[in-house]
């Protein structure tokens, strides 16, 4: 045995045996750490809906609240230095929310504004016959709408029984015009009250004829626009026989809204085109901008007047026009793109890009606007020209700030966030419940502030329901209950902090008994909800939660929020025809 092992072959046998297997065992420990290490770095990616950040699932997907494309969780990643208001992103999550970033620039001195309309008719040019004696229709010269006429042309014959008589009277007072000189200048005056011409009555001295037949001229050029009588109609005095207008000048009437109206002024030239005419470019002026919003359309009525002496134009037909506006700039004014805005109702937010971070940096910024440019709009403050800002993506960037607990268009301080995972049966993965922790004021709750809120909820619940008319008596009896507040058990801060309130809902709630339709309502209970919204925070009245709850498409796309005592959304702002688009926002405890 022993010289089995002194045997070199066999022990170099031995050794290479034993250092393979050592070997194995090495490698086998890396390839393991290696996986495990591969899985550890492995994250499961999670989708978010960027309009209501709460909703939160392992896989793609729709947002079972507004029914939009999930999109892929962005994660606050890298370090802000301690600014708060700093959200940073990885190059992978800003591809992943196609963020898109664009330098803010001066505006030149003039604006194109796009305006709708159409062809109208002159009102100036318009003219009516009128019968200027009783009588029947004998014949019509002109018997469809739309013929052209000359001015001086016959329209119609007419026979008058009072005006034979009144001939008759005249050639009877002639015989005793020396002996009777006044009933001879009244038999004249008679005839002349019926248009009856000086050479027409002239003619009946001479003759001593009765005119049976008078004829009907035009007195205009034009197109017949009415025609109001038929061969053998009886007409009164002051009749209308005919609308007659001349074509020859037409207006144009445009629709601007609220948003264009600062850059409009008479006098301002206009171009425009119509279909019918392809290629040809028509050119006016602006001669009268409408005092009075439509209040259906929400437009003003802008007027240009355009010649027609070629008749290429037609009453009704669509036109699109532009106008060239030279804006009251300063010497710095800055514009930037519609979709970089967030709104809140009250504060205006962009992200704007840090230009000193190591990774790509978005910081929150409330700015202040000037007016609406078509696609973009002025800025009165809060940004720096050659700033960058976010244009594309916004919403994304806002989610995950919200999602960091960062300040957010939803709320300006931050907030806390934490996350409840529920089951879903209707949805693949699990959803997320949001729940804000916010800053409030302790005060002590006061009683007599509990017959307010509870008429503002029935408010709510009734507006939901679209029932205008038990809204408005609700909205009534809330601005009565608002001098009965009782402020005996308030101290004097509270008493200073009620003040406030009681001028802002008094205010918001001054009108409502005259509101004459349920969008006028509406607009009073958003504006009045802002309000009760801050008071409940502050006092804190009732001794059940209160539901802070937002709808992103009210107050046209701006955003409006309410309070409820459910969690059920019921929005009061669009009722049925949108009862559920909504999400709870916050919660308020006694």
């Amino acid at each position: 045995m022993k010289n089995i092992f002194r045997n070199k072959f066999i022990q170099l046998s031995l050794v290479l045996i034993l250092g393979l297997i050592i070997g194995g065992l090495l490698f086998s420990n890396k390839n393991t750490n290696h996986v495990e290490q591969g899985h550890s770095q492995e994250k499961e990616t999670t989708y978010t809906c960027s309009m209501h950040p709460q909703i939160r699932q392992n896989e793609p997907g729709k947002c079972p609240l507004c029914g939009m494309d999930l999109i892929p969780l962005i994660q606050d990643f890298g370090n802000t230095d301690g600014n708060t208001l700093l959200l940073t992103m990885s190059p992978e999550a800003i591809a992943l929310a196609n963020v898109q970033t664009q330098k803010v620039k001066t505006l030149q001195s003039g604006h194109e504004i796009t305006l709708a309309g159409k062809i109208a008719l002159n009102e100036q040019k318009m003219s009516v016959i009128t019968a200027n004696y009783p009588g029947r229709i004998e014949k019509l010269h002109i018997d469809y709408t739309g013929q052209t006429i000359q001015k001086g042309q016959k329209l119609a014959t007419i026979y008058s029984p009072d005006l034979v008589t009144a001939q008759k009277e005249l050639i009877e007072a002639v015989r005793f015009k020396n002996a009777n000189p006044g009933l001879y200048d009244a038999a004249k005056e008679k005839l002349r009250l019926w248009k009856i011409t000086d050479e027409q009555i002239e003619s009946i001295e001479k003759s001593s004829n009765v005119i049976n037949e008078f004829d009907v001229f035009s007195d205009l050029s034009g197109v017949v626009l009415q025609r109001n009588i038929s061969r053998g109609d009886f007409v009164n005095k002051g009749s209308v026989l005919f609308e007659i207008t001349d074509l020859s000048r037409l207006w144009v009437l445009l629709d601007a809204y609220e948003s264009d109206l600062p850059f409009l002024r008479v006098g301002q030239k206009i171009t425009f085109n119509v279909s019918s005419v392809p290629g040809k470019v028509f050119n006016s002026s602006i001669i009268f901008i409408d005092p009075i919003i439509n209040n259906q359309t929400r437009t003003a009525s802008v007027r240009a007047e355009i010649s027609n002496s070629q008749l290429l134009l037609k009453p009704e037909m669509f036109v699109n026009a532009k106008v060239f506006a030279n804006l009251p700039l300063k010497e710095k004014s800055l514009a930037i793109p519609s979709t970089a805005l967030l709104w809140t109702g009250k504060r205006s937010v962009v992200y704007v890009k840090s230009p000193d971070q190591s990774h790509s940096a978005f910081e929150m910024r409330e700015i202040t606007l000037g007016p609406s440019l078509g696609d973009y709009y002025l800025v009165e403050s809060g940004l720096s020209e050659g700033e960058e800002i976010v244009v594309y993506g916004v919403f994304s960037v806002d989610a995950a700030a919200q999602l960091a607990g960062k300040p957010s268009m939803l709320n300006k301080e931050g907030r806390e966030v934490i996350l409840e995972h529920k089951h879903d049966d209707n949805q693949s993965g699990y959803l997320n419940t949001t729940i804000e922790k916010t800053k409030s004021m302790n005060y002590q709750a006061n009683a007599s502030l509990v017959p307010l809120f509870e008429l503002y909820l029935k408010w709510k619940n009734l507006l939901a329901k679209d029932n205008f008319k038990d809204a408005k008596d609700i909205a009534v009896e809330m601005k009565n209950e608002l001098s009965k507040v009782n402020l005996s058990k308030f101290n004097t801060e509270e008493k200073n902090t009620w003040t406030k309130f009681h001028s802002e809902l008094n205010e918001n709630l001054q009108h409502v008994g005259h509101f004459a339709t349920i969008q006028e309502m509406r607009k009073g209970f958003l504006v009045t909800s802002k309000t009760m919204i801050e008071i409940a925070k502050l006092f804190k009245p009732l001794n059940e939660p209160l539901y802070i709850q937002h709808c992103p498409m009210a107050d046209e796309n701006k955003g409006a929020d309410w309070l409820s005592m459910e969690k059920e959304i019921l929005n009061p702002y669009f009722g049925k025809s949108m009862l559920t688009c909504g999400e709870v926002t916050g919660t308020i405890k006694k």
